[in-house]
């Protein structure tokens, strides 16, 4: 099969997702100038430098409640910073619960039943519990093609990571069992692993 996206797929739904997969989640916290707080998931989300570590995320669509964009990105450019929290397994249903289209106003910490917990390099908070969080401030906002679609890359300038999650000095996902979106309704988990040295190693 082959199809031209502006010309249409003809399938019952969107095969794009489910071809650009699994994709690691980004479950971004902001806050707004006034204080408020915002956690949404993203799984247009990864690292993208070493030296410094840099992250970046990607938003797409708007809310009505928001000029052309949603609350993390609106949020980002008021404060110039946010935090990413890994999702590992255990939490999926509170990962879900603060993806609803809640008004601008409304905590999803809160809504989620999540513990809010302040970020040390950053004005703003993490999620309490979570196997890594990355503090970061913001290097640009780039406005991407298309209604509303925004790319937004930060430097992490704190880390946190949850002393369990520590093996023998290293970050064992294992541990955790990291969340990662697939296409459609579906989700996967990492849950084993294996190692592969590059020729030059």
């Amino acid at each position: 099969m082959f199809y031209r996206p502006e010309e249409g797929h003809g399938l019952p739904h969107n095969p794009f997702n489910a071809i650009v997969t699994p994709r690691p989640i980004g479950w971004i916290s902001t806050q707004d100038a006034a204080g408020g707080r915002n956690l949404a998931p993203y799984s247009f989300f990864n690292a993208v430098a070493y030296v410094p570590p840099q992250v970046m995320f990607a938003s797409t669509g708007a809310k009505p409640d928001q000029d052309g964009t949603k609350d993390s990105v609106s949020n980002i450019r008021e404060t110039g910073v946010f935090c990413v929290n890994i999702v590992e397994f255990s939490m999926l249903d509170a990962m879900n619960a603060s993806s609803a289209s809640l008004g601008k106003q409304e905590d999803e910490f809160a809504h989620a039943g999540l513990e809010a917990l302040a970020c040390e390099t950053i004005k703003g908070f993490r999620v309490g519990g979570a196997p890594a969080s990355l503090e970061c401030k913001v290097t640009q906002i780039i406005t991407l093609a298309g209604p509303a679609n925004f790319a937004v890359f930060g430097e992490v300038t704190g880390v946190h990571m949850r002393d369990d999650c520590l093996v023998d000095g290293l970050f064992d996902v294992k541990k955790f069992k990291p969340l990662a979106r697939l296409g459609y309704k579906d989700y996967t988990v990492v849950d084993d692993t294996f190692s592969l040295s590059r020729p030059d190693d």
